[in-house]
């Protein structure tokens, strides 16, 4: 058995990267660049009036006579000279020879004349050429997460598509007998089927969406046989259930059958201590404990950064952050524990009804608090650390 970090290290030490494909940037969100993103173009790429009001030469003279107007998106501009101004709105490129603009609300206009009450500095309102950025910078570097600004910044670049590394395949098997569907009236001595649909959904929240559920009986030829079959097509497997010790846990034997090498079975933590890692080729493969608060719990510590790290990411853990405590906690097992609880106000509460199989407090919880191995009490006050779970 081992501790938590060198867990943790183990699954991104064998994180190899997906490979890189060409995306549109439409749908692109949730990426990780594979390159660099280069300007090509200036931003702006040409003068352009930061407000709506009056461009011209800056001589100090108020008195002007307007002989024209410029709107964004016009091709052609007159030329102004001094003693002359053009109307001007915002976005709009600057005239020739024009050096400022004056805000409309500080002119008086009369015809075809304006006078200025409150005369601008030299070159006031103007937007230079690559005020933001030149061509040629390097504005985005590789192992950036494309969100809905960067998708904005590079539509404004004139970008149609990106390198990005590929989301993975993935495969979830279910293990167990008295799993039944949803939708059915349920049978004696059953349970619905959640951990599935609860694992997609966090993977859905990753940006993977190539996701295929495959129900397994208790059954060492069946499970060998599913395991076989999800390794042909899938990146990465995920196995619920069926990792434990007893007389129908079948998938480590079943890993062993399709000389899966075992990195690490069995974590000194809690919830989730039947954990199973490890790797055939390209292929990663984690056996999940049954119990879903397991299950989700070893999904954000260990299954979630390996996806991030294998679609590129440079930080692919969840954000670890700090609150104070405000209950007494005793670990009284020697292991790090993994307590669902919720942050309000940068104080950590943990929740009643941590055992394992308990989801209810889990869909209330915004955060995972960390409780070290080495650490047997902590007091009200205490600063502590945690998971955030809103990722």
């Amino acid at each position: 058995m081992i501790s938590v970090s060198e867990a943790q290290t183990l699954v991104i030490k064998y994180a190899e990267k997906l490979p890189v494909c060409n995306i549109e940037l439409e749908n692109s969100l949730g990426y990780f660049l594979a390159e660099d993103c280069v300007a090509p173009i200036s931003l702006p790429s040409f003068r352009q009036s930061a407000m709506d009001g009056y461009a011209f030469i800056n001589t100090g003279d108020k008195h002007l006579k307007v002989i024209g107007q410029v709107q964004a998106g016009d091709s052609i501009t007159p030329q102004v000279k001094s003693g002359e101004a053009i109307r001007i709105f915002t976005g709009a490129p600057l005239p020739d020879g024009a050096d400022t603009v004056v805000i409309q609300e500080h002119v008086n206009r009369d015809g075809d004349s304006i006078h200025i009450e409150k005369l601008p500095a030299l070159g006031a309102n103007v937007r230079p050429i690559a005020e933001q950025l030149k061509a040629g910078t390097t504005v985005l570097k590789t192992g950036h997460k494309i969100n809905e600004a960067s998708i904005g910044f590079m539509a404004g670049l004139g970008l149609t598509h990106i390198k990005a590394y590929q989301k993975p395949k993935i495969c979830i098997l279910t293990t167990g007998n008295e799993l039944q569907k949803r939708g059915t009236v349920l049978k004696p001595n059953h349970i619905y089927e959640s951990n599935g649909i609860m694992l997609e959904t966090a993977l859905k929240r990753l940006g993977v969406f190539d996701i295929q559920i495959v129900k397994v009986e208790d059954s060492l030829s069946q499970t060998i046989d599913a395991v076989h079959n999800a390794l042909k097509s899938a990146d990465i497997l995920l196995v619920s259930g069926g990792i434990s010790v007893g007389d129908f846990d079948f998938v480590r034997e079943a890993f062993q059958q399709n000389e899966i090498e075992e990195y690490f079975y069995k974590v000194n933590q809690k919830p989730g201590k039947p954990l199973w890692f490890g790797t055939k080729g390209s292929k990663s493969v984690f056996g999940l404990p049954g119990n879903p608060a397991s299950s989700l719990s070893c999904f954000y510590a260990y299954v979630l950064p390996h996806i991030q790290k294998r679609s590129g990411s440079l930080n692919p853990f969840l954000e670890k952050r700090t609150a104070f405590l405000t209950e007494k906690i005793k670990n009284i097992h020697s292991k790090t524990l993994f307590l669902k609880a919720g942050v309000y106000n940068n104080e950590i509460t943990p929740f009643t009804g941590q055992a394992s199989s308990m989801l209810n407090t889990f869909a209330n919880s915004n955060a995972l608090l960390i409780v070290p191995e080495q650490i047997e009490d902590l007091e009200i006050g205490d600063s502590v650390s945690y998971l955030d779970l809103n990722y």
